[in-house]
């Protein structure tokens, strides 16, 4: 089982995994899947976090608190939410390879840096060997793959990022992992009588 990775460099909780999806990586191959968060909004019409005044603030709070308490350094970019399109697409340019998603995640997180347009990122291009960022930017393989990694995810089911999966199992959010890893390690854990039950647990009220 190859675990796979859907993520957007706008979320900062996959900040927050992202180290841990690095030392996944050492133990086993995991498949990066950037894909546009916002995307994934529109097609299920939900609002994510940030539109969400009261819980945008709290989410900035948390997503600090976490990142002190593990020792991780953050600092917010300039504004959020912001347009991650440029940073997603430098990304898929340079491969999606583990130095290239940890450069672009180091640039907005730990630096603190725009991403948001290719003039905000020319530097951090030059660093991955990208001397032609317009047109990487703008290229049909690097859009191609861009849309492809939001079918994957939207048939994976990914409802939010960052999002691990696991086979057909859905692992969403940062303080997932530990479930995520158990889960993958534990046959014991799938095969829960109650795991199994509450999986098929009947709806008893709906607002829809």
């Amino acid at each position: 089982m190859t675990p796979v990775w859907y993520f957007d460099f706008i979320s900062p909780f996959a900040w927050l995994q992202w180290p841990r999806i690095k030392a996944l990586a050492d133990e086993r191959e995991v498949t990066l899947r950037p894909f546009l968060f916002g995307a994934l909004l529109n097609e299920l019409n939900i609002r994510g976090p940030a539109e969400i005044p009261h819980k945008r603030e709290f989410s900035y709070r948390y997503a600090l608190w976490r990142a002190r308490q593990a020792g991780q350094p953050m600092r917010f970019p300039p504004a959020h939410p912001f347009n991650p399109l440029p940073a997603l697409r430098l990304c898929v340019a340079a491969g999606t390879t583990i130095a290239a998603t940890d450069a672009v995640f180091s640039w907005i997180w730990a630096q603190g840096r725009a991403a948001d347009t290719p003039d905000a990122l020319a530097s951090l291009a030059d660093s991955l060997g990208i001397t032609d960022l317009h047109a990487a930017l703008s290229s049909p393989e690097v859009k191609a793959t861009l849309r492809a990694n939001f079918d994957h995810a939207m048939a994976a089911g990914v409802f939010g990022v960052p999002t691990l999966q696991l086979g057909e199992d859905l692992f969403w959010g940062a303080d997932a992992h530990e479930f995520a890893l158990a889960w993958l390690t534990d046959p014991a854990l799938r095969d829960d009588a109650e795991m199994l039950r509450v999986s098929g647990l009947p709806v008893g009220l709906s607002r829809l």
